[in-house]
């Protein structure tokens, strides 16, 4: 597999963790060390100064290990979305997932005001990693348009199917020059597991963390789950056959 590098940043380890929906402060960070990420994603309202709240989940995130990506989640439009990316910039935070999804019933994000809006942050000079459909026309306009990565979801967010947009991935992977990131719709280790598989660079989950019963535990599982995948890929594992084909000699007692 090729290094993983961001925005000019190399990253170890596949797995990403979204920071929404944890209990608390203290499960986030113990999910954080869990998962040994060294990427977050957070909304905005969590980087807001005097909100006791929102700073305790920002305190237990080691800016010098972990990367925090804030997310435009919320905006119905590219104007929106940048507006929310320009606040954060001016927050100190650089990094910035698009999201653009007015549909409020699936979450689908918008491909036309999404792709603006990747051109807009990329102009000011942000790290653009745009959530988008399982669409490799997309992904292809969205790193022409400057995106330091694509994120393809696998099913709707929060839906924890599985991906079910495997076929339109592989194209993703094969086409794209910069990393693709699966997001959405990861519900299992095995889910992350099978986007490293496919070739995916890096996994993103959050529902499927924050919301099991044990995140801590859940987090440790992905984890895990991610990296056997990436060793399982460097051992180079035998191509797959239409046909049986004998494990053991089948002419033993002629």
């Amino acid at each position: 597999m090729r290094d993983l590098v961001i925005g000019g940043r190399k990253f170890t380890n596949r797995f990403f963790l979204g920071t929404g929906k944890f209990a608390s402060g203290e499960m986030l960070k113990e999910a954080l060390a869990a998962s040994g990420t060294e990427l977050v994603t957070t909304a905005l309202t969590r980087v807001h100064e005097g909100d006791a709240e929102n700073d305790d989940i920002l305190k237990v995130i080691d800016r010098s290990k972990v990367e925090v990506m804030l997310n435009t989640s919320g905006a119905r439009n590219a104007d929106e979305a940048v507006r929310i990316a320009k606040l954060g910039k001016a927050a100190g935070y650089n990094w910035i997932k698009i999201e653009v999804h007015p549909d409020a019933r699936y979450l689908l994000p918008d491909p036309v005001e999404t792709l603006a809006a990747v051109k807009e942050c990329a102009k000011l000079g942000m790290v653009v990693l745009p959530y988008i459909n399982a669409d490799p026309v997309l992904a292809r306009h969205c790193e022409e348009a400057g995106a330091a990565a694509v994120m393809p979801l696998g099913s709707p967010i929060g839906s924890n199917r599985g991906i079910r947009t495997r076929d339109m991935i592989e194209i993703i992977v094969e086409q794209s020059h910069v990393p693709v990131v699966v997001d959405a719709g990861i519900g299992l280790p095995s889910h992350a597991a099978e986007a490293i598989e496919l070739g995916a660079d890096a996994v993103l989950a959050n529902t499927a963390v924050a919301a099991a019963d044990d995140p801590v535990a859940m987090a440790r599982a992905f984890n895990l789950a991610v990296q056997a995948a990436e060793i399982g890929i460097k051992a180079g594992p035998p191509m797959a056959r239409s046909t049986a084909c004998a494990t053991s000699p089948m002419d033993i007692f002629k």
